[in-house]
């Protein structure tokens, strides 16, 4: 909510010596949001990774076989043990330390305990699957049960399928790090980061939009002068209160005769009405119709002083 509300004066609102004081809608969001929020985390919880979240969908498109996963070493861990090894080693049939070839089995002593760690609930042990979420929580609790067994770490690691099937040491797989796909969504990637901080570093202190007015496309006032109306919204993007002159450019002796300084507070935004005035012999000179001109817009204040914006519109003279 402090997204849409500025944080401190929300913060004020709720904690401040004047008690809750929030407005109706703030209201209304902080209480969606917690509810949003004890919903999605604490009742439906991985139901939301398995069929809202949008990584488990894409990730598939992304990955190839040579894509550093989460991996079950079948190899190694095939045929499970006794899923009671852990918790009775001086009865079990393997106890701590004893070589699992000597018994038929495989490293994994089947207790599951990556199963129950896995916060979507699936067994790694399957293969991969799409609503892993790569939390590495069953490689934690899989190298505490290997350390009590006295077997190396490693049953489930990060890894490639190809490397998996291949029995590839470390090394070999990074190699395979720099392949095209790789290198073709670093590239994009880092296109968006140049394009993002360049617009960061190229972007106006201010934006403007011209609007005439619709009700009156043009008339005469007081001396023969010809007279257009138009709406100005001034957006100040800076941090600062900031003050904008206008005036028209493009037009033979046109003139700004209402607000031609404007005010606009930090971060916001200001719709002024914006008189242009035209002498009649100047008016004469351009004929009856609809002539292009530019509503120039300069920044007054602040360290972006003298930075100048231009919107092009139209002035009508009448017949």
């Amino acid at each position: 909510v402090g997204y849409f509300t500025p944080i401190q004066s929300l913060a004020t609102e709720v904690f401040g010596a004047s008690g809750f004081a929030l407005g109706p809608w703030e209201t209304f969001w902080v209480l969606f949001y917690g509810f949003a929020t004890y919903g999605n985390a604490g009742y439906m919880r991985e139901q939301v990774c398995k069929y809202m979240c949008p990584y488990a969908r894409f990730q598939s498109a992304m990955f190839d076989k040579d894509t550093m996963i989460v991996s079950y070493d079948t190899g190694r861990g095939e045929p499970r043990g006794d899923g009671r090894a852990l918790h009775r080693m001086s009865q079990a049939t393997r106890a701590r330390g004893v070589a699992p070839v000597s018994v038929g089995k495989g490293d994994c002593i089947n207790c599951t305990l990556c199963v129950q760690v896995c916060p979507t609930g699936i067994d790694i042990r399957e293969g991969l699957q799409y609503e892993c979420i790569g939390c590495a929580a069953c490689i934690d609790v899989c190298d505490s049960v290997m350390d009590k067994m006295n077997y190396p770490r490693g049953l489930i690691r990060y890894a490639t399928q190809n490397g998996m099937e291949g029995g590839w040491s470390a090394a070999r797989m990074w190699r395979r790090v720099a392949r095209p796909r790789v290198l073709v969504y670093s590239a994009v990637l880092l296109a968006i980061g140049v394009a993002f901080v360049t617009s960061l570093a190229l972007r106006s202190p201010f934006k403007a939009d011209v609007v005439r007015d619709r009700a009156a496309l043009a008339r005469t006032v007081e001396d023969g002068r010809i007279e257009n109306v138009y709406r100005v919204q001034l957006m100040n993007s800076t941090e600062a209160a900031q003050r904008f002159h206008i005036e028209v450019a493009g037009l033979p002796e046109a003139v700004v005769t209402s607000h031609a300084d404007v005010d606009v507070a930090a971060t916001q935004a200001r719709w002024v009405a914006l008189s242009v005035q035209m002498p009649p012999q100047a008016a004469r000179a351009l004929g009856a119709g609809v002539h292009p001109m530019q509503v120039r817009i300069t920044l007054k204040t602040g360290t972006e002083d003298g930075t100048v914006l231009n919107e092009k519109s139209t002035f009508v003279v009448p017949r």
